[in-house]
C-alpha cells in the first residue's frame, strides 16, 4: 500500500488507546510534544474499565483488568492522578478441595491465626513457617528488581549482582518454578497457592522448559516492591478515568471511535472515524497495540521487511466471569468468617496436583474439570462500587478468574457454547467448596436474569483487540537485556524499540510491559526527545538486515 506523503502532522502519533499509552500521551504532552492518540473503542483505557454489565443494576464493575500491583507510585505522583489502592488485609482464603469443611486463610493481620490455618488442614504445624519463609526469601527480588522498571534497563548480570544470590537466582530464574515450589513446602495445597501467581493468564505446568511460568510468577511477585495487589477505589474506571483527565490537561489529542487501519513506514497512520478514511503522520509513532496487531498495521501500510521472526498469534488461557451477589454465600468450612474468605483470593480447586492435571486436560482439548479458579470480592474492600441503595441492600460483587482455559477451546463457530460450557464449570467449581449454591445467591436484574456473566478469550478479542484474548500481549520475557544486547540506542535501551527507527512500543508488548503498569517509558519524554533528535529525516526506512530488538510481549496482569 502506497500512501500520499504528509508532512508530520504531530510530534507523536499514539496507536492505541489504553491506559499504557494513556500513561505515555501525558508525559509527552506535558513535554511540549504535540500528541494524538486514536482509539478504536468509544471509550480509552482498554481493559481498566468499569462498566455495568446489567441494565437497570447500578453496580459499576471493573469488568476486565481488576487489581493493580505494577503500576509505579513514581508515575502516580509525576502525573498528579488521584488514585486511592486499598490494601486487602487477608491475603487469600483456599479450602482443601478433599474435605471443604477446612482451608487455609492466610491472615496479614494475625500470623497466629494464619499458623493454626495451615496446621489444621495440612496436618503439619511447621507448613505455615515453610510458607512464610517461601515469601520472604523471594521479598528481596522485589525490593530490589521493581525500582528498575522505571529506569533504563539493567543487564542480567547485573540484576544477578544486584539480587546477590546465586541460589535464589537459580531457583527463580533457571530452573522451573516447580522445583523451587516442591523442595520450598511440603503440603500440595500450599504448592498450589504459589503456584497460581505463575499460571494467571498463562498456559504451562510447574515444570516447563520455557520458564513462562517463572515469568509470569516474577512479575506477580514483585508488584510495588512488595508483591501486593491493590484494589483501586472507584474500580479500574476510576484508574484510567484519571489517566485520561491528566493526558488532556497535558494538551493531549484524545480521539475515540477511530480504528485505525494501518501504518506507514514514514510514520502515515490511516484510520477511519465515523465512515471517512483520514490520516495524520507522527514524527514518531507509538503502538499501544498487541505486537502481532502493530506487524499486521505495518503490513497493510507496506511497510519494508518483516521482522526476522513474526511474532506468535499470542493464546490467552482464562475464562473471566462477573457476578453480582444479593449476599454473601455460605462456606462449609465453618472455621472462617466468609468476609474474610472472600476478601483477598480465594482459590479454588488449585492444589499443584489440580493444576497440572487441568493443563493436561486443557492440552487434550477439554474444559479442565474441576476448573481450577480465583475469585475476588472487590466490594467487601471497595463499596463505592456499588450505589447506596445496593450497600443497604448488603449487595457483594464477585469476580473468578478461571485458569488453564487456552484460546485453542474455542472458536468462532463454538464460543456461545464454550462460554456456556465455562460459565457452568466455573459454577460448579465454586458450589464444590460452597455449603449452597452459588445460583441461589445471584442478585436479579429488573429484567429477572441472574446477574452473571462470562468473558471467554474470544470475547476480549471481539471487545478489546486482544489478540487470542492474551492478556499479555504475548509471551511475558524478563525485565532486563542480554549480557550480549545491543542497547546503542535510547529506544533499546528502555526496552520500547521496534524493528523501525521512528517506532516505539508504548504498551504491554514493551519489553517490561504487561498489566496495569503504565508503559515502560516514566523517562519517556526524554526517550522521545532523543529519539526524535536522532530521526531527522522522514524518508522511508530501508529494509532492515538484522534484528531490531522485535518488541517483547510483557501484566496482569489483567488482574
Amino acid at each position: 500500500m502506497v500512501t500520499e506523503a504528509l508532512a508530520p502532522t504531530h510530534d507523536v502519533v499514539i496507536v492505541g488507546g489504553g491506559h499504557n499509552a494513556l500513561v505515555a500521551a501525558t508525559y509527552l504532552a506535558r513535554a511540549g510534544k504535540s500528541v494524538a492518540v486514536y482509539e478504536r473503542l468509544e471509550h480509552l483505557g482498554g481493559a481498566a474499565v468499569s462498566e455495568e454489565p446489567w441494565a437497570g443494576v447500578a453496580a459499576r464493575l471493573s469488568r476486565y483488568s481488576y487489581l493493580v500491583s505494577l503500576l509505579p507510585r513514581q508515575i502516580i505522583q509525576d502525573l498528579g492522578l488521584q488514585i486511592d489502592l486499598n490494601r486487602r488485609r487477608y491475603s487469600s482464603y483456599t479450602p482443601d478441595p478433599a474435605d471443604p469443611t477446612q482451608g487455609v486463610l492466610v491472615d496479614n493481620g494475625d500470623a497466629q491465626a494464619t499458623a493454626e490455618s495451615f496446621a489444621r488442614v495440612a496436618g503439619d504445624p511447621e507448613e505455615a513457617e515453610r510458607f512464610s519463609a517461601f515469601y520472604d526469601r523471594i521479598s528481596p527480588v522485589a525490593q530490589q528488581l521493581f525500582p528498575t522498571v522505571t529506569a533504563p534497563l539493567k543487564r542480567r548480570s547485573e540484576v544477578r549482582e544486584l539480587i546477590g544470590d546465586d541460589g535464589l537466582w537459580d531457583d527463580l530464574f533457571e530452573r522451573p518454578l516447580g522445583q523451587m515450589i516442591r523442595e520450598s513446602l511440603s503440603s500440595d495445597l500450599a504448592r498450589g497457592i504459589a503456584l497460581t501467581d505463575g499460571l494467571i493468564g498463562t498456559f504451562a505446568t510447574a515444570d516447563e522448559d520455557s520458564l513462562r511460568q517463572n515469568r509470569c510468577f516474577l512479575y506477580h511477585i514483585i508488584g510495588g516492591g512488595t508483591g501486593d495487589w491493590d484494589v483501586p477505589v472507584g474500580g479500574m474506571g476510576r484508574v484510567s478515568s484519571e489517566l485520561e483527565r491528566a493526558a488532556r490537561d497535558a494538551g493531549a489529542e484524545l480521539h475515540i471511535g477511530t480504528e485505525v487501519t494501518s501504518i506507514a513506514a514514514d510514520g502515515t497512520v490511516q484510520f477511519t472515524r465515523n465512515g471517512n478514511a483520514e490520516s495524520a503522520r507522527g514524527r514518531l509513532v507509538l503502538s499501544g497495540v498487541g505486537p502481532a496487531v502493530f506487524e499486521r498495521l505495518l503490513a497493510t501500510g507496506g511497510a519494508p521487511g518483516t521482522p526476522d521472526k513474526m511474532p506468535e498469534r499470542p493464546e490467552g488461557a482464562q475464562v473471566k466471569v462477573n457476578m453480582l451477589l444479593k449476599r454473601l454465600p455460605k462456606l462449609r468450612d465453618q472455621h472462617v468468617d466468609p468476609q474474610a474468605a472472600f476478601a483477598g483470593t480465594f482459590h479454588i480447586n488449585e492444589t499443584m496436583t489440580q493444576l497440572d492435571e487441568a493443563h493436561a486436560q486443557a492440552a487434550g482439548g477439554a474444559i479442565p474439570d474441576p476448573l481450577p479458579a480465583e475469585i475476588y470480592c472487590h466490594s467487601l474492600t471497595d463499596p463505592s462500587i456499588l450505589s447506596p441503595e445496593l450497600q443497604a441492600e448488603g449487595v457483594q460483587t464477585l469476580t473468578l478468574f478461571g485458569l488453564h482455559v487456552p484460546d485453542r477451546l474455542v472458536n468462532a463457530e463454538t464460543n456461545e457454547r464454550v462460554r456456556a460450557e465455562l460459565l457452568a464449570a466455573a459454577q460448579r467449581s465454586l458450589d464444590s467448596v460452597l455449603a449452597e449454591p452459588i445460583a441461589d445467591c445471584l442478585y436479579i436484574a429488573p429484567d429477572g436474569s441472574p446477574c452473571i456473566e462470562a468473558r471467554t478469550t474470544l470475547d476480549l478479542e471481539r471487545s478489546l483487540g486482544m489478540i487470542g484474548g492474551d492478556i499479555f500481549h504475548g509471551s511475558l520475557s524478563w525485565p532486563w537485556a542480554e549480557d550480549d544486547e545491543d542497547l546503542e540506542t535510547p529506544a533499546a535501551r528502555w526496552g520500547v524499540a521496534t524493528r523501525l527507527p521512528n517506532m516505539l512500543v508504548c504498551g504491554s508488548g514493551a519489553r517490561r510491559g504487561g498489566a496495569v503498569g503504565g508503559p515502560r517509558l516514566p523517562g519517556g519524554a526524554r526517550v522521545v526527545r532523543l529519539e526524535l533528535a536522532r530521526v531527522s529525516t522522514f524518508r522511508e526506512p530501508p529494509a532492515p538486515t538484522a534484528r531490531r530488538h522485535l518488541p517483547c510481549a510483557g501484566s496482569r496482569l489483567t488482574n
